[in-house]
């Protein structure tokens, strides 16, 4: 993948997009899920990985198989962190990618699974911030760093390595926290949600699984 278009990717959206007047998350809870998710906009950066409504291990989920590409699918929204401050979501695995590559590299910028939300910083792309959460196959969990093709996307390794693949994982983390951690400041609301699997810097295939996204009070 060139790296502006890289860039574009881990970046924003909705610096290409344009975002649209959103409505605030209900307080009580914001849910998407796998069914609502495969209607999201598609976002093409090297081929198209493809995502379809399957079901696993008796739940509902969105498959994503990646053959060399990179696309993602988002939702342009504004979601109300004070209200709804904490990010839940189940992904899953087969396996990652080979435990040598370096993450931090442009060649190793690729994920199975990875879900990220995004400040647009509008025609100030310097202002745009992102938080992507990645199932890592070298970093260690709970390590963080700056995005190879752009800074101001910030990467958190919520799981890594293959101890639970083949298994549905849930997470939780309180995202306005982690903006905070990694950008310095503490965001009000965002601007959208995304979900991308992707193997073209690795140049190989891949596959993951995501289940329900949720936004909840603290």
């Amino acid at each position: 993948m060139n790296n502006f278009n890289r860039m574009a990717g881990a970046l924003t959206f909705g610096l290409t997009f344009g975002l649209t007047p959103a409505l605030v998350a209900n307080a009580e809870e914001l849910t998407f899920t796998p069914a609502e998710m495969i209607e999201w906009d598609t976002r093409e950066f090297e081929g198209e990985t493809h995502y379809r409504l399957t079901e696993v291990d008796g739940r509902e989920a969105l498959h994503a198989r990646c053959d060399r590409s990179a696309s993602a699918l988002y939702l342009e929204r504004e979601i109300n962190l004070e209200e709804t401050p904490v990010i839940e979501w189940q992904w899953r695995i087969n396996e990652t990618f080979e435990p040598t590559i370096d993450e931090r590299q442009k060649s190793g910028d690729d994920y199975a699974v990875r879900v990220y939300a995004v400040i647009d910083g509008g025609w100030r792309r310097w202002r745009t911030e992102v938080v992507n959460y990645v199932w890592a196959s070298a970093m260690s969990e709970g390590e963080t760093w700056d995005n190879a093709y752009a800074r101001q996307a910030k990467m958190i390794a919520v799981r890594s390595g293959e101890e639970q693949a083949g298994e549905w994982v849930t997470e939780r983390r309180n995202l306005a926290d982690d903006f905070e951690a990694t950008h310095g400041t503490r965001p009000e609301t965002i601007d959208g949600i995304a979900l991308m699997t992707d193997c073209d810097d690795q140049d190989t295939q891949i596959e993951g699984w995501y289940g329900t996204i949720r936004f909840l009070p603290e």
